[in-house]
């Protein structure tokens, strides 16, 4: 596990020297979630997660068929769609998986060359570079797919003024309550089946330029009853991180198990959304209804000064605040990191979030990957499925 550890730092500075830029990529651009009823989803993402309104689209706009709620948080957006009859194929992914994402965007500079590249380097094909346009200029997106239903959207957005796309007015609400201190989309997760791992990391590496730069095995990932294999890829700039996990064998049914079975095939299993403040951003969270993870047990949280001393980190934060409120603790050379972890935002336990705190480290947790899976299995006993 140390050496895997360790080679992060190396591995990123590779990324960052040498990667292909073939596919220069700006930022993630927005977040689609296909879901059931999208403005009872906007409310919850409003009122739970501090997000604020930002654009609409539906009937009022002169769409007919889905209507759409864009949410904001600083740099963070969530596009939530509903289908609006029950011909429309968005149905078809709702009733296999749930709400869900079905959209991944990524910013980049130009979308055509971005298609081309991809597809001609072996992506399949979701939509063409399609120019939409209206009074505030021009938008180009192109789409390829990746595991699953999931779809990376290339949004070219250079000549556009507008709110946010064009066929989207600005949404206007009464009801905004105060962000929640949550910045940037920091990584997004996601689960393919059995033995697929290896095949999605190559693909990422053919296709998009990435590179593989942490991997972690079973022997590093597991509890007494499971176990999970995930590989960690990054683009050229480091901005667009995408770790991907495949379940191993264990005596009992694992986390990656759970959701491929309730999410009826590979998916993104969670956004992990950055914050500058964790401690207020999760007091906040938990006051208006956020679950959140068991917290670790005691021996958890006296274990973490001498896991940081032993990288010569000292905590800034009050432990018994983080303990209270359920945050882990992790630490790599470059510095510590803080995070938590939601239970499903849906009925299925499938997709939920991450909130982190990066010190200065740049790994994703892994000496808290046994108190996390542990926690995971308490929930997953008292649903049934371990």
């Amino acid at each position: 596990m140390s050496k895997d550890i360790k080679s992060v730092n190396y591995g990123l500075e590779k990324i960052f020297e040498g990667a292909q830029d073939f596919l220069p990529l700006l930022g993630t651009d927005y977040i689609e979630l296909y879901v059931g009823n999208a403005k009872q989803a906007a409310h919850f993402y409003k009122t739970a997660f501090g997000f604020q309104s930002f654009a609409y689209r539906g009937l009022e706009t002169g769409s007919k068929e889905t209507v759409s709620y864009v949410l904001k948080q600083d740099k963070i957006r969530l596009v939530l769609t509903t289908p609006l009859n029950s011909k429309n194929p968005i149905n078809n992914h709702i009733v296999k998986h749930g709400d869900g994402v079905k959209v991944i965007a990524l910013w980049v500079d130009d979308a055509r060359k971005a298609y081309e590249e991809t597809t001609s380097r072996g992506a399949k094909s979701y939509m063409e570079p399609f120019v939409e346009k209206d009074e505030y200029g021009e938008v180009v997106r192109a789409g390829i797919c990746t595991y699953g239903e999931t779809v990376h959207m290339f949004v070219e957005r250079k000549n556009y003024k507008g709110v946010f796309l064009p066929g989207f007015e600005e949404w206007n609400s009464d009801y905004n309550p105060e962000p929640l201190g949550l910045k940037f989309v920091d990584h997004m997760v996601g689960n393919v089946g059995w033995g697929e791992m290896n095949t999605w990391v190559k693909w990422y590496e053919d296709v998009m330029g990435f590179e593989n730069f942490l991997s972690f095995d079973d022997k590093q990932i597991h509890t007494e009853y499971s176990a999970l294999m995930s590989k960690v890829m990054s683009n050229g700039n480091g901005r667009i991180k995408f770790p991907i996990n495949e379940p191993a064998e264990g005596k009992k049914k694992s986390q990656i198990e759970e959701y491929l079975d309730f999410y009826e095939g590979p998916g993104v299993q969670h956004i992990a959304v950055a914050t500058d403040d964790i401690i207020s951003t999760i007091e906040g969270m938990r006051a208006r209804g956020v679950e959140f993870l068991t917290t670790p047990p005691d021996t958890y949280y006296e274990a973490v000064p001498k896991r940081l001393l032993a990288h010569d980190h000292k905590l800034r934060e009050d432990i018994e605040t983080l303990k209270t409120l359920g945050i882990m603790i992790d630490a790599d050379e470059e510095g510590y990191l803080l995070q938590i972890f939601t239970r499903p935002v849906e009925d299925r336990p499938t997709l939920f979030f991450e909130i982190i705190q990066r010190m200065g480290a740049r790994g994703f947790g892994a000496g808290n990957f046994k108190a996390l899976f542990e926690s995971i299995e308490r929930e997953q006993a008292r649903r049934g499925t371990l």
